[in-house]
């Protein structure tokens, strides 16, 4: 295919605008790596009475699938965001045979499976997850040669962000969010960030990838960030470790896929992954630890992800034929192990009485419930109540929750202040 291929772009928001910006900046080597032109012929906004400065001669409609039903459009870029009528576009698209370039983690989340089944060679979805950083590629190709029991990652810059100052300053969780909201790091409403559903339909695209299974967003645990104290910060650093947010699929006899803050150990590398960097880690049974870093977010490092999968479209489309990846899914959908059947270490912050006996009332409690103790940190002599701060070794979660619910119901116990799982990061927890 020699003439220029037609490509529509849904969406000229921040991401959408960074796509325009590269295109128009490295037009010349963009095009000589795509194989011929690139003409973007349509830009579907949502209100054309907006002014705009758009680098193009492209029609503007606020009907996208008017640029989607164009038959002089072969590629059709999804940088709009949210689920419908985003998935309703990019099914439309993909039944016409056109190639479909997406930054949209919740459509790839939520139905990607679906999509990738049907239309393995044309859905292009590299932007969907941590922004710039290439790791779909990797993970489906350049590690095809490894068995991945493991991906961890910090996927959300803003949780990461407030983490980090918390950290570092040693300001309220209240604090840190309203720096980042200053410094546009968080939306006015940031629940979709601090409550882990961001990172949540990003893990499940990172293990659909690594362990080539069908996932969905139910089978995720989920915490978020919400209720962690700067207090407990400081404990984690007195114990080694720093905490984040952390997005974990470990393989074993069943899969583990969670979303939680989580202690990890200060020598750990993405314990060193501070503000709003993203980064995964994956261990590979032949390359082993490797780790991929970099802008999570924002206009220019997402739109770099999105250009890239357009040159493959483009390549793809010029070459007479799919290139088949083969079918992403080479697996059955393994048992997804439930929470209750989790196994961690677990950090624990406890307000109680400061008297003689109380360790000894708790550490019982733990010993009746199989819970073992690693670590304690004991603070007395002060106004009540007092904390005391636990790390134990690998416990198995509803042997911890049975124990904390004997915990509580002691006369010595004021509160359980703090739960928060250790994450080892290399090898089990």
């Amino acid at each position: 295919m020699s003439q220029a291929l037609g490509v529509a772009l849904l969406g000229a928001g921040t991401v959408g605008s960074g796509v325009l910006r590269i295109l128009e900046r490295h037009r010349e080597r963009i095009e000589a790596r795509a194989g011929g032109p690139l003409d973007v012929r349509w830009i579907a906004v949502r209100s054309l009475t907006k002014p705009r400065d758009l680098p193009t001669n492209a029609r503007l409609t606020d009907d996208p699938l008017e640029a989607v039903h164009d038959p002089g459009v072969h590629v059709v870029i999804e940088v709009m965001g949210g689920e419908e009528p985003a998935t309703h576009l990019i099914e439309t698209a993909l039944a016409q045979g056109k190639h479909v370039v997406t930054a949209n983690k919740v459509v790839i989340a939520r139905s990607g499976q679906r999509l990738l089944e049907a239309y393995p060679d044309r859905l292009h979805y590299e932007a969907s997850v941590a922004g710039g950083i290439p790791i779909i590629k990797p993970l489906q190709e350049c590690l095809i040669a490894n068995r991945l029991d493991q991906v961890l990652g910090i996927v959300n810059g803003t949780t990461n962000y407030i983490l980090s100052r918390m950290d570092q300053a040693g300001i309220s969780f209240g604090e840190a969010l309203a720096e980042a909201q200053a410094a546009g790091y968080a939306e006015a409403d940031p629940t979709y960030d601090i409550s882990g559903l961001d990172a949540a339909h990003k893990l499940v695209i990172l293990a659909m990838l690594a362990f080539e299974a069908p996932f969905s967003l139910a089978d995720v645990h989920v915490e978020g960030i919400g209720q962690l104290e700067t207090t407990d910060l400081a404990y984690a650093r007195e114990f080694g470790y720093t905490v984040k947010l952390l997005a974990v699929a470990r393989r074993e006899e069943a899969v583990e896929l969670r979303v939680h803050p989580a202690l990890l150990p200060r020598e750990h590398p993405l314990a060193k992954v501070d503000g709003v960097t993203n980064a995964v880690f994956v261990e590979g049974d032949a390359t082993g630890p490797l780790m991929f870093t970099g802008a999570g977010a924002g206009s220019l490092p997402t739109a770099s992800s999105v250009v890239a999968d357009l040159v493959e479209a483009a390549r793809r489309l010029r070459s007479q034929g799919q290139e088949p990846n083969g079918p992403l899914f080479r697996q059955g959908r393994p048992r997804v192990r439930p929470p209750e059947e989790m196994v961690s270490p677990f950090y624990l912050r406890f307000r109680v009485v400061d008297r003689p006996g109380v360790l000894a009332q708790i550490a019982s409690a733990f010993g009746r419930h199989q819970v073992s103790i690693e670590s304690v940190i004991q603070r007395g002599r002060g106004h009540e109540p007092v904390d005391l701060v636990f790390i134990t070794h690998p416990a198995r979660v509803a042997s911890l929750s049975q124990a904390l619910e004997a915990i509580r119901a002691l006369p010595v116990v004021h509160q359980v202040a703090a739960c928060l799982r250790v994450e080892r990061g290399w090898g089990h927890a």
